[in-house]
């Protein structure tokens, strides 16, 4: 397969350059070779490099950020997904898109499954959300991915947030009232390739397995850190003013994905110690 992975050099998108080119092609572009807000340049860079699937890793994902930049946000989320299905439908070009937990509320008690009902709460789920809705009406060759929390070694990320905190205080306050699935990116890039090579369609929740707090997870990356004299306290979210409201519960159900693939993610707390192996082997 020839792949065309947009947003190469993102926390996702690095490590799916590290993962698929072994059995796969793949050619990588990023924001200085493509704006893919631009229909013409999206036309271009398909018809030169031909290739049988296109990656959208590339997404505005400062949550904050998005609620004061809008239209930027759903320029990149939304806009850009509808320029790349317009150019691959008339190709039968397969795409694999990343959404997010985002695009639900947060009310559920239960794993959020793939035909659950999309409500978001802020701007940036909104124009995941947009994006989804562009891609699903216009093509039928499709992977549409939603996953949560992600962190990596490439990018910011709250693993790293946390760490870089532990080194100037001895104090942090987490909240403890926003529940999801933190995600390693490299775990994610694995399923991908699982996905590519099964050639499965359709939406995938994909998310490390087990779910935590904000504050559970902070507490266990400081543990396996080993920084135990950092003191972590939970907080309210109302206590944390922040532009963009977040879904109190967002975990996303795995049995779509385990049922067609025939395999699981491993659990989130194995997938960080994995993490912190490989920023350590880095440093």
């Amino acid at each position: 397969m020839r792949i065309l992975l947009l947003g190469h050099k993102g926390m996702l998108g690095s490590d799916l350059l590290l993962k698929l080119p072994k059995e796969h092609e793949v050619v990588g572009m990023d924001k200085e070779e493509i704006d893919i807000v631009s229909p013409d340049e999206c036309v271009k860079a398909i018809k030169e490099i031909e290739p049988n699937i296109v990656i959208n890793a590339a997404a505005y994902t400062n949550v904050d950020g998005c609620e004061s930049a809008k239209e930027e946000c759903f320029a990149v989320n939304a806009e850009a997904v509808k320029n790349i299905a317009q150019v691959c439908r008339n190709k039968n070009i397969r795409i694999i898109h990343f959404s997010t937990d985002y695009v639900f509320d947060g009310t559920a008690k239960q794993p959020y499954k793939e035909d659950d009902q999309c409500n978001p709460i802020n701007a940036y789920g909104e124009s995941k959300l947009a994006g989804e809705r562009y891609l699903q009406s216009l093509v039928d060759n499709y992977v549409l991915i939603r996953t949560s929390w992600l962190y990596g070694v490439k990018g910011k990320n709250f693993v790293q947030t946390i760490l870089e905190k532990a080194k100037t205080t001895t104090t942090l306050s987490v909240v403890d009232d926003q529940v999801g699935s933190p995600t390693y990116t490299k775990d994610l890039a694995a399923a991908v390739d699982l996905l590519i090579n099964q050639n499965l369609k359709g939406i995938f929740h994909i998310t490390n397995r087990g779910s935590c707090s904000w504050y559970q997870f902070a507490v266990k990356i400081l543990q396996e850190s080993g920084l135990d004299d950092v003191k972590v306290t939970s907080i309210k979210s109302d206590k944390l003013p922040r532009p963009a409201m977040r879904p109190a519960y967002s975990v996303l159900s795995m049995q779509k994905f385990i049922a067609a693939t025939g395999k699981t993610m491993q659990p989130w707390q194995l997938a960080l110690q994995d993490y912190l192996k490989s920023i350590k082997q880095l440093n």
